[in-house]
């Protein structure tokens, strides 16, 4: 007997809604385990500070421990290689920096789309890189930094944490628009850059803020000028680099990817708890007092920043005529 055309209709669209209702079960019980951020550079540089300080306000709201992995070089393309083979679960997420949006342009190949492989899941920060150099260096401004480069071209060392991190990019679109030749020298991380910087063994670094704001404050670095198109409030005596070199501006800027395909509904859960801590003033005065400036925002938000960032450093690249790696 066949069942009654009303009755089948109706078994036909629970079927149909079950899919719907399990992810949605799904997204409701995630977290079940730990989460794990993958970070593409190493621990004390900016990226870790910013992967760190979200984790310890977002283990509480996902009643889960948010477990921070380092895994260094290639400009962060390793990590993101991890992200991109990762179960797309939730459980395996990505520390998202203007180091993404360059790559795309500076790497010839890469073994990842990061636009298709990997899916915004909401921003962090924006950062602020800061001039910086030894305090035994002769020039104290950016117009007497620039008229010493000019002076002597091809001798100063400009350390960055890797090629096409944002303070290298920082450091590219200075050299152009001062007109200055500066030798890049790339290290694998903040740290060990601002090490040298310290010691005397570079002469300038294009610094996140959060990562050597304790040394320009001690006197063990000397601050130029912000590259932001605003002054900072962390350091609001130090003018913009734009005061001198009208145009210029650069920041750098911190965000959660994850595997594409992960499934909306984490995704969503996922914006939503690191939207809360953002938004929380205490969370907010902490980026303050390292110079940052949280960025909150839905993930089709964060998607068109990418976008957009990654166009306008692609211009950059070209401009500059910076080598592209391999």
């Amino acid at each position: 007997m066949k069942p009654p055309r009303r009755l089948f209709l109706r078994l036909a669209a629970l079927a149909l809604g079950l899919p719907a209702i399990s992810r949605m079960a799904y997204a409701q019980a995630y977290p079940a385990r730990p989460v794990r951020m993958i970070v593409g550079f190493s621990a004390g540089g900016a990226p870790d500070i910013a992967a760190r300080l979200l984790a310890q306000w977002l283990s509480d709201r996902l009643g889960q421990p948010l477990v921070i992995e380092n895994r260094p070089g290639a400009g962060s393309n390793i990590a993101t290689e991890v992200v991109v083979e990762a179960a797309a679960d939730g459980y395996t997420l990505l520390l998202v920096s203007l180091a993404n949006a360059v790559n795309a342009t500076l790497y010839e190949k890469l073994n990842y789309s990061f636009v298709h492989d990997i899916a915004p899941v909401a921003s962090i920060s924006h950062e602020t890189y800061c001039i910086e150099v030894h305090p035994s260096f002769a020039a104290r401004t950016v117009p007497e930094f620039i008229a010493y480069a000019k002076a002597n071209p091809g001798k100063l060392n400009m350390a960055s944490p890797g090629t096409g991190s944002g303070p290298h990019m920082a450091g590219e679109l200075f050299k152009m628009m001062a007109d200055v030749d500066m030798v890049h020298v790339p290290y694998r991380g903040s740290p060990p850059a601002l090490t040298d910087l310290l010691a005397g063994q570079v002469q300038v670094m294009f610094s996140p803020l959060s990562s050597s704001i304790e040394y320009v404050r001690d006197g063990r670095l000397r601050a130029l000028a912000v590259t932001t198109a605003t002054r900072s409030t962390a350091l609001p005596e130090l003018p913009t680099v734009a005061e001198f070199v009208p145009g210029y501006q650069a920041s750098g800027w911190f965000g959660v990817g994850a595997p594409a395909r992960t499934p909306v509904e984490i995704v969503h859960k996922l914006n939503q708890e690191i939207n809360a801590c953002l938004a929380d003033t205490k969370l907010q005065a902490r980026f303050a007092d390292l110079g940052s400036v949280v960025f909150i925002g839905s993930p089709s938000d964060f998607e068109k920043h990418i976008a957009g960032e990654t166009e306008t450093w692609a211009k950059v690249i070209r401009a500059a005529h910076i080598n592209k790696v391999g």
